[in-house]
C-alpha cells in the first residue's frame, strides 16, 4: 500500500464516482463507506477505495472546491483497445480534452496513456519524435497506430 493518498474532494458524488473508478480500472475496489447514519441508504460521508492497489479516499465535502486540469491521473494503458475501453467509460458524462486528457462526469482530469507513447515521443529519432508528438497534437483520444506511423514517417 502507498504511503501517499489522494484525497478527492466532491460534492456529494464521492460514492458514485469511487463505483465507476472501480469499475473502470482493473485491480480496484472501494474499501470502506463511512456513513452519515446507520442505514445503508444514508449518504456517504467518505468513501475508501484503491484503484490498482493505489488508496484514495473520496469526500463528500460539498460546493466549496472543485477539480481543475492541475491535478490528473494518469492511466497507462497496454493497447488500443485498453486505450478505448478507459477513454470511453470516462468520458461518458464527461469531456474529451486534447492529447489524451479528459476530464470525467465529475470534472476529474485523467490523462489516458499508451504505453507505448514515451519510446515515440521521446525515442532515438528526433525527427520521427517531432512528427508524434505532431500528431497527438492533434488528437483527443490517442491513437497508438497513427502515433506510431507518424513516428516511422509513414
Amino acid at each position: 500500500m502507498g504511503s501517499i493518498t489522494p484525497c478527492l474532494w466532491f460534492d456529494g458524488r464521492a460514492e458514485e464516482a469511487a463505483i465507476l473508478y472501480t469499475f473502470v480500472v482493473r485491480n480496484s475496489r472501494i474499501v470502506q463507506v463511512s456513513r452519515a447514519g446507520p442505514s445503508e441508504d444514508d449518504p456517504a460521508l467518505a468513501v475508501s477505495f484503491e484503484l490498482d492497489g493505489q488508496p484514495f479516499v473520496g469526500l463528500n465535502g460539498g460546493p466549496l472546491y472543485s477539480f481543475t486540469e492541475a491535478v490528473s491521473f494518469q492511466i497507462p494503458c497496454g493497447g488500443q483497445e485498453e486505450v478505448d475501453r478507459h477513454w470511453d467509460a470516462l468520458t461518458d458524462g464527461g469531456e474529451a480534452g486534447r492529447c489524451g486528457w479528459l476530464k470525467d462526469r465529475f470534472g476529474v482530469s485523467w490523462q489516458i496513456v499508451p504505453s507505448a507513447l514515451p519510446s515515440l515521443i521521446g525515442g532515438p529519432d528526433a525527427k520521427g519524435a517531432q512528427r508524434a508528438v505532431a500528431a497527438m497534437l492533434t488528437m483527443q483520444k490517442l491513437d497508438i497506430a497513427a502515433l506510431e506511423a507518424a513516428y516511422l514517417g509513414a
